[in-house]
């Protein structure tokens, strides 16, 4: 099955006790809908729906499958299922909570707590060549941000689970500024099994070199890569060289060091030991990251007009609930 586009559930309807608002997002995996249970509460609602396996036009609510792709998109759909069960047993906050998941149109549905802010990729991009040849995030707020976003990995890894996408447009900043882990990859990976029915499922830059492959063991160190390339992402404004070039010829150490007037060494040194192209030269757990990071000591204030970007953070509760229409919030890439 070709590429295209499947059409959302309507505006008001119902479905497992929410109605839908809008449609926020969608992709080649899922749709992300804006959703009301009865007490008139917001939800984010997540719909397995893998453009490349099915199809469902306007006015239709249960998705046409091919026989050719039905044993792929059930094995996707039952490690969709599975991911939300599992995910619903993390309280942590700074991991997407999941309030409830359901089967209905012959898919399943993953409904999520609303959340109101920004992902940190949205900060990048607003203030990537804004700087003046200045560092995009400062450095003090990738230590702040990046610690808060390793608690959520460390949960979740202790949950046998990985996130396997990370990077910036799936960490969301929430309006006091903390980060939130959203927007899991697992599922995703098992229908990446198929190649000939679906497209790569990784984000190249982010994805460590092992995504690639379907014959390399998968580990927590496969989403230290993914912190290291999200770090350099808000460090340089631009993601990492792809690892699959990188195997060819690698640049990325040059890149590393060419951050060096902004940042220090400490802190350029963990992110290349995140991004080692072998995965047994990385960290082997994100506490064992974690710990290095800690070790790293944090700037001082600075004394003059901080950046832009760290106004952004520092100020995001105030300004955003200002300057943003009523009803905003999570938005998951699809």
């Amino acid at each position: 099955m070709g590429t295209q586009t499947n059409a959302p559930l309507p505006e008001g309807h119902e479905l497992g006790g929410y109605r839908i608002v809008r449609k926020i997002s969608s992709g080649g995996f899922s749709i992300v809908y804006l959703a009301e249970d009865a007490a008139g509460e917001k939800f984010a609602v997540k719909e397995y729906l893998p453009s490349a396996l099915v199809k469902r036009g306007a006015g239709q609510l249960v998705p046409e499958i091919p026989a050719a792709s039905e044993v792929t998109f059930r094995n996707g759909l039952r490690c969709f299922f599975e991911e939300g069960r599992a995910l619903a047993r993390i309280f942590h906050p700074n991991v997407v909570r999941v309030v409830n998941f359901f089967r209905a149109n012959e898919t399943v549905y993953m409904v999520m707590a609303w959340e109101r802010g920004r992902s940190l990729q949205e900060l990048v991009l607003r203030h990537r060549g804004r700087q003046g040849g200045k560092a995009v995030l400062p450095e003090r707020h990738v230590l702040r941000v990046f610690n808060l976003v390793m608690n959520g990995l460390r949960e979740v890894h202790a949950n046998r689970l990985l996130h396997l996408d990370l990077k910036p447009a799936n960490i969301y900043l929430r309006l006091d500024g903390t980060p939130l882990l959203l927007d899991f990859g697992a599922a995703r990976r098992t229908l990446d099994a198929e190649p000939q029915k679906l497209f790569p499922m990784y984000t190249p830059g982010f994805a460590a070199p092992e995504l690639y492959r379907r014959t390399q063991q998968l580990g927590p160190w496969t989403d230290v890569y993914g912190i290291g390339a999200s770090m350099f992402g808000c460090m340089s404004g631009q993601p990492p060289q792809p690892a699959d070039q990188r195997e060819l010829e690698d640049k990325l150490p040059q890149a590393i060091d060419a951050l060096a007037e902004h940042y220090s060494r400490p802190l350029l040194d963990l992110v290349a030991w995140c991004l080692k192209l072998d995965p047994l030269e990385r960290p082997q757990s994100v506490f064992a990251l974690q710990r290095a990071l800690r070790r790293i000591r944090m700037p001082a204030e600075p004394s003059s007009k901080p950046s832009t970007a760290a106004r952004w953070i520092d100020t995001l509760a105030a300004r955003a609930g200002v300057r943003r229409r009523d009803g905003e919030g999570l938005t998951l890439p699809g």
